[in-house]
């Protein structure tokens, strides 16, 4: 059974520079409704554009008498809180190591427990995240984000497609965001970086599975050029119910040439040049 969800107090800055305020137990899909004119009355007339500022709340009771507090704050302070939350939680990447396994297990799997963005059931354990980290940065880069206080935004990594030598130059790529940074814009930071990083390492193909429906996932994904090649209904069962899946392409490069050797492992200098322009 899938555990109450935590609630936040949010921000939303519109079109003519207002901000909006509410709460949600689940930021990122009410920030959508905003932006697609299906929220409040008032962000409809004024036209959301953005998240502003974002707190997490005890529960829901917690959170109405936040939002009212932030409902009284003048114009001036209200611009002053965002702008410090803006900076707080900025995401600022860094390539993970076995040291993190700990933190990416428990992200990991809230999903698990959670969500049904993973058809995983049964949690994982440590000793196998600390494999799996050392596994995944044998082939690819393992991105993680955190905010200025060094908590765990999210994560991104790839990892072979299929096992044939063959497809030596596909892999299949991961995001996940910590339930309170899903919607900030943490999943298109990772993204960036880690595309950018897989194309230089002279990958091909970029593929994705996602679970059906996941219009959230789908959005980043389309974002970033990636196209639906096709949906298997009724795939999974979690939760009590079905689920789809649907399998998702990106063509890192064009051509029928034969490919170049993938490199592996790329030079320091270099993965840092690529995650500190991501991270600014």
């Amino acid at each position: 059974m899938e555990q109450t969800k935590p609630a936040y107090v949010y921000l939303v800055r519109c079109a003519g520079g207002q901000l909006y305020a509410g709460w949600t137990t689940d930021p990122q899909a009410r920030l959508y409704a905003h932006k697609t004119g299906r929220g409040a009355k008032y962000t409809r007339a004024q036209h959301a554009e953005s998240l502003a500022y974002l707190e997490q709340c005890p529960g829901r009771s917690a959170a109405m008498r936040r939002e009212a507090a932030l409902k009284a704050l003048t114009k001036a302070q209200k611009e002053a809180l965002c702008a410090q939350w803006a900076e707080a939680s900025r995401p600022r990447l860094s390539l993970a190591s076995r040291a993190d396994a700990a933190e990416i297990l428990e992200l990991y799997n809230w999903y698990v427990l959670n969500h049904t963005a993973t058809f995983q059931i049964t949690p994982s354990t440590l000793p196998q995240y600390e494999q799996w980290v050392e596994d995944t940065l044998a082939r690819a880069p393992l991105i993680l984000a955190r905010d200025k206080a060094g908590r765990l935004l999210g994560y991104a990594c790839a990892h072979r497609w299929h096992e044939r030598e063959a497809f030596d130059w596909d892999v299949e790529s991961t995001v996940y965001c910590a339930p309170f940074a899903r919607g900030l814009g943490v999943g298109d930071t990772l993204y960036a970086a880690l595309l950018e990083l897989l194309k230089a390492q002279g990958y091909w193909n970029v593929y994705a599975l996602i679970a059906d429906p996941n219009p959230a996932s789908e959005r980043l994904h389309e974002k970033f050029g990636f196209v639906c090649e096709g949906r298997t209904p009724r795939t999974g069962y979690k939760f009590g119910r079905w689920l789809g899946l649907s399998t998702w392409h990106l063509a890192l490069r064009k051509g029928t040439g034969a490919p170049e050797p993938v490199r592996l492992q790329l030079p320091a200098e270099e993965v840092i040049a690529v995650l500190d322009k991501c991270s600014l």
